[in-house]
């Protein structure tokens, strides 16, 4: 029989009660939410009162900071949400529109999520008169504690697992469907940890050292294009263990390719990841030109 650890079998739901018929739940999904973003809000805060770590001051005051958490929670919530709807199931949502409006089962993007505190950001520091690129810096160093929570939420709950495999760390998820292949236990791959591994701990790791080491924060968009460049290869690299959404999957294509390449191909996460690559690698040239 095939090794594997078995799944810990956490209850999605932290506490739920019911109050004149409705029922109220508090699940872990939400919590990583709400804890990514008033954590990595509390530590924009703190880097805004830590003048020596930027070249010309902090880019904004603390009040501000405070302010720029309903800016993000916006952007992550409709972006996510959004960007999940027209990246992976928009026949679904289009034939069913009064579903997008259910956040609450599931279902966010990334790639979404990003784009939407993008257009936060931009949105944000136009309306405040402030330098764009310190304050992308600021959210870039934070980011990575959301990453990590929320893809530790996303084992709990469990979802995003990765394909089968015969590694002795295989998991057993619940509900996860095994190929026909498989005659023995059919254990997988737990995805979601390695992003959170590699999206969060390593990148987040990783802009700290520079921050505290180099004064990164001395060349506005310098943390920002690591970000984008480490989440891009972590994402991509951990594509080649995660498994597929069912829409791209078929007999022909098990792996989910959206481009074929012979015998191997790129995922969408893939795909959305590529560009974010090099934009990352274009911004950090940039920002050491520009000072």
């Amino acid at each position: 029989m095939l090794l594997a650890l078995p799944f810990p079998n956490i209850d999605p739901e932290i506490f739920a009660f019911d109050i004149l018929g409705f029922n109220f739940a508090l699940r872990w999904y939400a919590l990583a939410y709400i804890g990514g973003l008033i954590i990595g809000w509390r530590v924009i805060v703190r880097l805004m009162k830590r003048e020596p770590m930027w070249k010309a001051g902090a880019p904004m005051s603390a009040d501000k900071a405070e302010d720029l958490l309903t800016w993000l929670i916006l952007g992550v919530v409709l972006g996510g949400r959004l960007g999940f709807v027209l990246f992976y199931q928009s026949e679904y949502y289009f034939a069913n529109p009064a579903e997008i409006l259910k956040v609450w089962q599931g279902g966010m993007s990334f790639h979404g999520g990003f784009a939407g505190v993008i257009v936060a950001t931009v949105l944000y520091s136009r309306h405040h008169k402030l330098p764009l690129w310190s304050v992308a810096d600021a959210i870039a160093v934070a980011a990575p504690i959301g990453l990590f929570l929320g893809r530790i939420a996303n084992f709990i709950r469990p979802e995003l697992w990765g394909r089968p495999t015969t590694a002795p760390w295989g998991v057993e998820f619940p509900g996860a469907d095994c190929p026909d292949t498989w005659l023995l236990v059919c254990t997988r791959h737990p995805s979601q940890l390695y992003e959170a591994g590699l999206e969060g701990l390593l990148l987040g790791f990783v802009i700290l050292w520079l921050v505290a080491r180099f004064r990164a924060l001395h060349f506005p968009g310098m943390i920002t294009g690591v970000f984008f460049l480490g989440y891009g290869l972590a994402r991509m690299f951990v594509e080649l263990f995660r498994q597929a959404d069912a829409q791209f999957v078929s007999l022909d294509n098990p792996f989910g390719y959206v481009i074929s390449l012979g015998n191997a191909g790129l995922t969408q996460g893939q795909i959305l990841s590529l560009p974010m690559v090099f934009i990352g690698i274009a911004l950090i040239f940039w920002s050491r030109r520009s000072t």
